[in-house]
């Protein structure tokens, strides 16, 4: 809890006991555990001193000579409500002690003091403090962040994007977003559309993956009745029911050679013809294409139609990676766990910091979607106030390598050898996996299992 380095500014304790000798028992051993501590004969003296200094833990007798325990945890509370008062009593004054954390007090301890029990109330004192300050702080970057509603991010990796959504939202260009599955490309075409002048016309999504050819083109184009068997009645496509608004046409790149055909003459004419009729249909529409693929590529590969491409790519918004935005992971956390704490009535506020720590060094191959996969299940699952790590996925848990056992001084090349190998065994050999754990590529994975004659598992 206390800082590890140099730089680091050690937790402040206040003790406020009128027994001298417990004063000073107090501090030796609380300064032997790094912490800055001072003592206080009377609650006023505290007080005063507490108008100069703020302090992150105060120990507060509830027998002082000027002032009730239970007055002054209160007075505490009420002008520094970051202050976590740990109560000491005598044991008869234990329902006292329950008033005065009914008064903010964090917990209390009974005298004859137990110095073990007093570190630990400590250090679980300042775990809860400082959660809440991060909680205040990721509240307050959701509510103060640069970006825009419903796309969480501060990192310089998400940055252009936003840039590039303010600047093309008002012009009425087609749009194309790239990136990999999971980055959140619905949520950009809905910011796109939400800032721009289609705003008040109706948002269509469709993803043209996983359908036959004739399913697409009936859902994007319409019917005419009788156009085919089953066709009873005329059915309106969804192109045509985005007129005045916006058409996400997700997954594009999966889109057959024939259908990508009839959508770039759509495009060109502005018109479409249902399936089974012979009447143009004007159009008034946007389109916000997405892609997993690289669609330059595919052109490339003869896979996709180049002028289509380009009728789809005026603006192209390339969207980053979770494991390429890390910065972002608490705030996409935090709201993740607002969302669905609310949604299954759960008292979740936050999460431990192993937890965290496990989640901010995982590679999220699925992205974002899959961090919130994480953060709605965990929530489904946990029994406490805070998601735990158990609470995690198994094969989550289970990357989190543990430090090599033992005190034994290694040489750099074998300390490297022994902790790849352990990566290894924590990923049953998976070496992308690995690689992506390592944040090396694959190829410098290869060399050094060769190098280190690990190649052979």
């Amino acid at each position: 809890m206390n800082g590890n380095g140099p730089e680091a500014t050690p937790n402040r304790i206040a003790v406020v006991d009128d027994e001298l000798t417990l004063c000073r028992r107090l501090a030796a051993t609380l300064e032997k555990q790094g912490f800055a501590v001072e003592t206080f004969g009377t609650g006023r003296t505290f007080l005063s001193r507490a108008q100069q200094q703020a302090f992150d833990v105060a120990l507060v007798d509830l027998r002082l000579p000027d002032l009730d325990g239970i007055e002054l945890v209160t007075e505490i509370k009420g002008k520094s409500p970051d202050t976590e008062c740990i109560v000491i009593t005598g044991y008869s004054s234990i329902d006292s002690a329950i008033q005065a954390i009914k008064a903010g007090a964090f917990h209390y301890c009974t005298k004859p003091v137990k110095l073990q029990e007093i570190r630990s109330l400590i250090e679980k004192a300042l775990e809860g403090a400082m959660l809440r300050r991060d909680n205040r702080r990721l509240r307050k970057e959701l509510q103060e962040q640069k970006g825009l509603p419903n796309i969480i991010g501060n990192s310089a990796a998400i940055q252009p994007v936003f840039a590039t959504i303010r600047k093309v939202a008002p012009v009425d260009c087609n749009v194309l977003l790239q990136g990999a599955s999971g980055t959140g490309k619905e949520l950009v075409a809905r910011a796109i559309h939400n800032l721009g002048a289609r705003r008040d016309g109706p948002f269509v999504a469709f993803n043209c993956g996983g359908f036959t050819e004739e399913l697409i083109a009936s859902e994007l184009f319409g019917h005419e009745r009788g156009a085919f068997t089953g066709a009873g009645a005329t059915r309106i496509g969804l192109l045509e029911s985005g007129a005045g608004g916006t058409v996400f046409l997700d997954e594009i790149g999966e889109m057959s050679p024939a259908m990508q055909v009839k959508l770039l003459h759509v495009i060109q004419e502005r018109r479409i013809l249902r399936v089974g009729g012979v009447r143009p249909i004007e159009l008034n529409i946007r389109i916000v294409a997405a892609s997993n693929k690289n669609l330059k590529e595919e052109v490339e590969q003869g896979n996709f139609r180049e002028d289509l491409f380009y009728r789809l790519n005026v603006v192209a918004v390339h969207l980053p990676r979770l494991a390429d935005r890390r910065e972002d992971i608490p705030l996409l956390i935090r709201h993740f766990i607002e969302k669905y704490a609310v949604l299954f009535g759960k008292r979740i506020t936050g999460i431990e910091r192993q937890a965290l720590r496990c989640l901010e060094n995982y590679s999220f191959p699925g992205n974002v979607r899959e961090l919130e996969n994480i953060i709605e299940r965990a929530i489904a699952l946990s029994d406490h106030v805070l998601i735990q790590f158990e609470d995690l996925p198994p094969d989550i848990r289970q990357l989190e390598v543990q430090p090599l056992d033992g005190e034994e001084l290694l040489p750099l090349e074998e300390m490297e050898k022994r902790y790849i190998a352990r990566v290894l065994r924590n990923t049953d050999h998976n070496r992308n996996r690995a690689a992506q754990i390592l944040r090396i590529p694959r190829t410098t994975l290869w060399r050094k299992l060769k190098r280190f004659r690990l190649d052979h598992s």
